[in-house]
């Protein structure tokens, strides 16, 4: 049986997502010194995607 078209994927996402994981957030957010180990990661501030 084959898959139908619709649900086959070809590779990677096609577009580039908007809404970051929360390591990712803290990842970003050290970078630009905005996060320290050791702080909750709860309620943290709303960042970009980097470009």
């Amino acid at each position: 049986m084959s898959v139908h078209p619709s649900l086959k994927t070809k590779g990677a996402v096609a577009e580039k997502r908007n809404v970051l994981k929360r390591y990712e957030r803290i990842d970003l957010l050290k970078k630009e010194g905005r996060y320290k180990d050791g702080e909750r990661a709860w309620g943290l501030p709303k960042t970009k995607p980097e470009d």
